[in-house]
Order: structure tokens, then sequence, then C-alpha cells
């Protein structure tokens, strides 16, 4: 069966990052009125010419979102269930040659988290992990899937990409939503960060999306870590590959994230430095390409980003959050994924989505739909 790799090997790194630097002012001005959502628009929208119509892009972003998905921000939570990794990479604290103490909750510290997480208010909850088979495998995304459904409406994960079976074996047990990140569409310097372990194949990777369209899954969430490489060829293939998937498995939902990359202790400096005012450009940037991509921010980004994204295409966003396993009540001070920039409460960000007109939204979109 053919898959994602078969359109990816179509495409030349160097020839799609020539391609969005050789956009001009006409191309911008025409993906803003075409409405056409066409690949060689989105290049347009994320080039450098596209920088003096940023305004316009928030406002076409903002009406587009609001029309959509009304005046409302779903509120997820991570919870993290092991910080053990059998993988190398060179930008993350869990990584296999960090010398820390490992843990893996059981099923008693999971639900301590669990009722410290539904204390602050949450009903959907974002599962993840390292990437270590022997510990964190199928069976023990079942027994915890088994433990936590009862208590959250929407249950996400984030964690080894698994084969087609797995995925199939887990749905039943209330998992609804898998995010993937492929990290960077860079194969050469995919292979530099990922060195060692079941990460470091590229193509195995790549072609998960495919696995969990075949698995039926409900929602599949994409995205790279933006700072590994440049950041407009990273998302022109994200959009190749969102624009794909959405052809192929029309019957799931997709969502779109953007992690910056954020210290941990002898950490990775970026590659690529991404300022605020780009990343804003790329958030408009998919709204305008896709009016049905869910966009979601984390708390990596800082206090007064958030504040002023809320209005222009962000449809979910994480609060109180904690990157570590045990953050919430078993062990508060183990060793942290990365650094968060926003430390706010969930309740804070209730207060200041709300303030600004908008309703925080706990569970899923079927509440607010009709609110606009």
């Amino acid at each position: 069966m053919s898959s994602f790799t078969d359109i990816f090997r179509q495409y030349d790194w160097q020839e799609v990052s020539q391609s969005i630097l050789n956009k001009t002012r006409k191309d911008v001005e025409h993906a803003l009125n075409a409405g056409s959502g066409s690949l060689e628009d989105f290049k347009a929208l994320i080039s450098p010419a596209a920088a003096p119509y940023l305004e316009q892009m928030a406002q076409i972003s903002q009406q587009l979102t609001r029309k959509r998905f009304g005046k409302v921000i779903q509120m997820y939570v991570p919870m993290y269930l092991s910080n053990e990794c059998n993988n190398i990479c060179t930008y993350c604290g869990f990584s296999y040659d960090n010398k820390v103490r490992r843990k893996t909750l059981s099923s008693i510290e999971i639900m301590e988290e669990v009722a410290a997480i539904k204390g602050m208010g949450y009903d959907h909850v974002l599962l993840v992990t390292g990437e270590a088979n022997q510990s964190v495998h199928t069976d023990y995304f079942k027994k915890t899937l088994d433990l936590i459904k009862p208590h959250f409406a929407h249950i996400s994960m984030e964690v080894q990409p698994l084969d087609l079976e797995d995925y199939q074996e887990l749905t039943p047990y209330g998992l609804n939503t898998v995010l993937v990140y492929q990290e960077t569409y860079h194969e050469e310097d995919y292979k530099k960060h990922h060195p060692k372990g079941k990460k470091s194949n590229f193509q195995y990777r790549l072609e998960t999306p495919d696995r969990l369209g075949q698995a039926g899954i409900h929602k599949m969430g994409l995205g790279v870590l933006i700072g590994l490489e440049d950041w407009r060829t990273d998302s022109f293939f994200t959009a190749l590959h969102l624009s794909y998937l959405e052809k192929r498995y029309w019957q799931s939902k997709y969502s779109i994230s953007f992690p910056r990359l954020r210290p941990f202790s002898g950490g990775l400096e970026p590659k690529v430095v991404m300022n605020d005012r780009e990343l804003v450009q790329l958030i408009c940037a998919y709204r305008i390409f896709n009016q049905e991509i869910e966009l979601s921010i984390s708390t990596r980004e800082s206090v007064s980003f958030r504040n002023n994204i809320i209005k222009l295409g962000i449809t979910s966003i994480s609060a109180g959050s904690k990157t570590n396993p045990g953050g919430y009540a078993v062990e508060p001070q183990s060793l942290e994924q990365f650094e968060i920039s926003d430390e706010r409460s969930a309740a804070e960000i209730a207060q200041m989505i709300s303030a600004q007109g908008y309703e925080p939204v706990w569970k899923d979109w079927d509440l607010s739909l009709t609110k606009v």
C-alpha cells in the first residue's frame, strides 16, 4: 500500500526552500485573495515577502477561526507517565544518554495524578511518555487507558510511534487522538538529531500518520520542533503531509502544534531562531490555508505571547502543565522534559481567555460549537 513517503520523495528540500524565498508580494496578495488553500499559496504566506502583510493575515485568520470554531478555546493538559527512553535525541531531557533517574508511574500513582488534574478542572488529558518499549508498551497503555477512561471525556496520546495493530488495539480503550511530530522533515539532519534508538528510523516515523489513518483514529496531531531546521521549509512539508492525509483519511480530524525548541539541562541551542512575529505569521498562514484545522499552543510560549495569540487563530491551549512524570502530585521535583515558559495555573489561563471575550472549554467542541 502506498504511503506519504511516495509523495515526500517527489520533493527536494533545497528546491522547496528556494521556492519559498522566491515568493513575491504579488504572490502573497494572490494568496490572501484566492481563498483556495493551495500549497503554493501557503508557501507565499510563510515567505519573507508576507511579513509586511501580517496585520491583514491576522484579521483574516481571526475571521476564519471565529466562523469555524466560534469564540472558544479548548483547554487540555499533559500528563507525563514516564521519562524512560531508549532513544538518543539531541534536544530532549529524556534522552537515553542523559544520566538521570528514570521513573514510570504505577497504577496508584496514575490515579493520584488524575485526581490532581481533575481538581484543576480538566476533562481533556494528553498522555506523554518517552520511547521505551520494554516498560511503556501497548499493554501498559491499555491498563492506563482503562484506568483513566471513566474520568476524562477526551484522551490524547503522545508516545512512541506504534504498529498498525497496536493502534487498532488501543482505540476501544478510549484513545481519541494521537500526536506524532516528525521533529523535522530534513532527512539528513533528522538522523543527526536521532542517532540511536527506534526513533532514528525516519521513514517509520514519517509513515505513522498513515498507520493512524488506517486504524481509524479520530484525530491526529502533526508538527515539527521549530528550531531544528529552517521553519519555513519544515512547515511546508507539514502542510504537504496534512493535505495528503486529509484527502486519504478524510474521516479523521487534524491538528497542528507549534513547539519551539526550549532549554533543558545541557540542551541543544536552536539552529534557526523563530521570533514571535514569525510564529504569528505561521499560525495565521495555517488558518488561511486550512479553515478546518485545529491549532494548538503550549506552555513553551511566554505569558505575553499566549495572551496575544488567543484571538488570532489558536483553538486549543495547555495550562498549568508539568513535563515530568508525577509532576502534579506524585513527584513534583523529578526531571522535566523541557522548561515551560508560562507557569500560570489553569484557572488563571481560563480567566485570561474569558477576559478577552472567549470561552474556555474544558471538554471538547461539542458543548460550544453553537456559541459565536
